[in-house]
């Protein structure tokens, strides 16, 4: 019986010292971090939620940390240790962005994903002097008059730029872009009626809905939003198959191990199904989702294909 124990744990032991001989150390072991863009967007109200919900979730304090948006805030995931102790939250950017320039990581082999955290669809809306009440009536006005409409955007590759770019190819007309610095400038050349139209946020357009100085005409997703409640789909309106979604995602560097991007996801989708929390976001305008990561690389893959086309066929460059 002693000889028939000491064979079973032998090559037990023997595991172990050729492994180093020292177990390994129990997830979290020290503060998690979720590194994002700048302080004040929505991308960083929602990294500061859920951290505050790993914090309690994981036992261990979780940080944010802002970075410039673009390139900063996945350079400095991917060259940290893959031990989950360094985390991504970002959105539409980290894969696009590589369609339009040259960056140092590649999002579907460098980043390992856990969920989808949010969506927040664009919402198209126009200056009330446009003579279009519905988008279909605004397709027949940009038809009839090719290259006589603006639209707003901001940076090239952004969300609404390419929700633009989108929007003239699926519907075959000639629109104007019109780049500004960034939202603030946008929604003050619509409401001056600099411009006639736009692709914009829920939450930044809502008020200007509410008090008539704008006309949001339809929402971007799939489904009617409760970021815009009233309005129609687009695809519903007059152009099947359109869709431009803000999708915000949750990553760890690649190779972090699958137990931890288990226990992350579980974590950060029971915490996002918190009645809650969900609605603290909807008020920030987005909307939750929670996914499984298979779902997030599923989603990133047919979006770099999508919009791949639309870049292509635009000829966006960054500026």
């Amino acid at each position: 019986m002693q000889i028939r124990s000491f064979n079973l744990w032998l090559p037990v032991a023997v595991a172990a010292l050729t492994s180093g001989g020292a177990p390994a150390q129990p997830y979290p072991s020290r503060p998690v971090r979720i590194v994002t863009s700048e302080a004040g967007g929505s991308a960083d109200f929602g990294a500061r939620i859920i951290a505050q919900g790993l914090t309690s979730g994981l036992g261990q304090a979780v940080i944010t940390e802002n970075r410039p948006s673009g390139v900063t805030p996945a350079d400095t995931v991917i060259k940290a240790s893959p031990d989950g102790h360094t985390l991504l939250l970002y959105s539409n950017g980290l894969w696009t962005l590589p369609l339009i320039q040259s960056v140092p990581y590649d999002p579907l082999k460098d980043l390992a994903p856990i969920t989808t955290t949010t969506t927040a669809p664009n919402v198209l809306v126009v200056h009330p002097s446009v003579a279009a009440n519905t988008v279909r009536q605004l397709i027949e006005l940009a038809r009839a008059k090719p290259g006589a409409l603006n639209y707003a955007s901001t940076s090239a590759g952004a969300a609404n730029h390419l929700a633009g770019e989108l929007f003239k190819s699926m519907a075959g007309v000639n629109i104007v872009r019109i780049p500004y610095k960034g939202t603030g400038h946008l929604l003050n050349a619509i409401l001056a009626g600099e411009v006639q139209l736009t692709f914009t946020s829920g939450g930044s357009i809502a008020p200007h809905l509410k008090t008539g100085k704008l006309r949001g005409l339809a929402v971007a997703s799939a489904r009617p939003s409760d970021l815009v409640p009233g309005l129609p789909t687009i695809a519903d309106s007059g152009l099947p198959g359109y869709e431009s979604m803000v999708i915000t995602g949750i990553f760890a560097p690649a190779k972090t191990p699958a137990a931890i991007i288990s226990r992350l996801n579980r974590e950060i989708v029971q915490f996002l199904s918190v009645p809650d929390i969900r609605e603290r976001l909807l008020r920030s305008g987005v909307e939750t989702v929670g996914s499984s990561p298979a779902e997030l690389a599923a989603t990133i893959k047919s979006e770099i294909s999508r919009m791949g086309k639309v870049i292509k066929e635009a000829g966006i460059r960054a500026d």
